[in-house]
């Protein structure tokens, strides 16, 4: 179950991820995108400009998709939209989708106060945790079941890949996925130094942006 889903699972680039099943397509903050099918259900993190991308939202964006995000990033969209705070959930076409937080303690660009958002997406029996843009914090410790993590690595505004790899120990998925790299900020050695210092700890996989 996890494999097949794992499988399914495209890196966009920065933090954009595409989840694909047999029924739906299911995109998570699609920045710089060339393009591409109608999107069943749009997941957008917070409201900086490399992650609500209204330009890359209407490449994948037809009259059914659906848009779930936070109140800031709402503002600047159109469409079909659900609003969310940290804590809610909502299930959408067999999805269910849990709002978690995402914020900064040692930085100033993601305050605990605007309410921003990391998801929990639950499809195809798999739970997968998207973090958003967020430091490591206290919060990761309540996540329950996790199956896959998408997890910042790059630091200066997110995690360093040390601290994502101690928010991976704290989370214990089955699987690690690095991301916030090799775009505005972070190289792929960030991504190689945290599936590196994984190793015995849980599966990683670095993927190939496409």
């Amino acid at each position: 179950m996890i494999s097949k889903i794992l499988e399914s699972i495209t890196w966009l680039g920065h933090d954009g991820f595409m989840i694909r099943d047999d029924t739906r397509t299911i995109v998570i903050d699609p920045y710089q995108i060339s393009g591409g099918e109608p999107a069943d259900i749009i997941l957008i993190t917070h409201d900086h400009y490399d992650h609500c991308s209204p330009e890359d939202i209407a490449k994948i964006q037809d009259d059914s998709t659906i848009i779930v995000t936070e109140a800031a990033s709402a503002k600047k969209l159109s469409g079909d939209i659900r609003v969310m705070q940290p804590g809610d959930s909502l299930e959408l076409n067999g999805v269910t989708i849990e709002a978690v937080p995402a914020y900064n303690i040692n930085k100033k660009f993601h305050p605990k106060k605007n309410n921003w958002l990391g998801f929990v997406i639950t499809v195809g029996g798999c739970r997968i945790y998207h973090a958003g843009d967020t430091d490591l914090i206290d919060e990761m410790a309540d996540l329950k079941k996790i199956d896959i993590a998408l997890l910042p690595v790059s630091g200066t505004y997110v995690m360093t890949a040390e601290e994502a790899v101690a928010a991976a120990m704290l989370i214990k998925p089955q699987v690690a996925i690095p991301m916030h790299y090799d775009s505005l900020v972070g190289t792929r050695d960030d991504a190689e130094q945290f599936a590196d210092k994984l190793t015995g700890v849980c599966e990683t996989k670095i993927l190939s942006c496409g």
